[in-house]
């Protein structure tokens, strides 16, 4: 019974230790909710993020890094390649990938590399290219060449982005960046990570979260169509053979 007891101990004592030599992170997004309109463009979600310490913190010989991970809602991608077939370019092959956000924007105070190792990197899932899950297991092997295809043109779609001056710190305790949501994001529920690192370690991660929704009379418009789905589509309907009428009585020619 004492061996327990003091082994109980122990632990308990290692682990209060652990606890109070290790840096925690106070994050705060400047809105949890955007609303999008007719005349949405963009907008922009300020983090802050500010680095607690003890009196039993070990002292870090480097400076602290910090890289912001936004993250979209999941779905289904198929990526299509063209290969061609006589005269003609037609899409013959293709892979599936699951679960990949629809949104993926990462934020660093300076180049991924230079913070942390590319093995520590995947595990830790810091990057554009490792938020991008595998195929689906119908396929029996990875494509390389179709991953960065999928990255490539999510980049070009302006829903895929990086930048390793996005982050800033105001104090060395006390971290900023301004998170740029495009006009076309996808709506949903976005993941806001925040890592911070040290000498190539990760100390401390925290999540805080937003939401894109619309509103006004186009939110309205969505629930009518969701829930009210025949009188949507009969309101709809008549809506269009109205103008139809309308434009052909103006525009009649006697």
């Amino acid at each position: 019974m004492k061996f327990w007891r003091r082994l109980c101990l122990v632990t308990l004592g290692f682990a209060g230790a652990s606890r109070a030599g290790a840096e925690d992170l106070v994050v705060s997004l400047g809105a949890d909710r955007i609303a999008i309109r007719s005349n949405f463009t963009g907008a922009v979600v300020s983090l802050v993020g500010v680095v607690e310490r003890d009196a039993m913190t070990v002292p870090r010989a480097a400076a602290y890094d910090a890289v912001v991970t936004v993250r979209g809602p999941r779905g289904a991608v198929n990526v299509w390649e063209k290969l061609p077939l006589g005269p003609l370019w037609l899409n013959l092959d293709q892979r599936k990938y699951i679960a990949v956000p629809a949104f993926i924007s990462v934020l660093s105070n300076r180049p991924l590399d230079a913070i942390v190792q590319e093995g520590l990197r995947v595990r830790h899932r810091i990057g554009v290219d490792t938020l991008i899950p595998e195929q689906s297991r119908s396929r029996a092997a990875e494509s390389p060449e179709f991953r960065a295809a999928l990255e490539r043109l999510r980049r070009r779609e302006g829903l895929f982005a990086s930048n390793d001056s996005g982050v800033r710190f105001v104090t060395p305790n006390v971290i900023q960046a301004r998170i740029e949501i495009p006009g076309r994001a996808p709506l949903g529920e976005y993941n806001v990570d925040l890592a911070l690192f040290a000498d190539g370690a990760l100390l401390a991660r925290k999540e805080q979260g937003f939401v894109v929704t619309k509103a006004g009379v186009e939110q309205a418009f969505s629930i009518a169509a969701r829930e009210m789905e025949l009188s949507y589509g009969i309101f709809t309907s008549v809506v269009a053979l109205f103008f139809g009428w309308l434009a052909s009585a103006v525009f009649r020619r006697d």
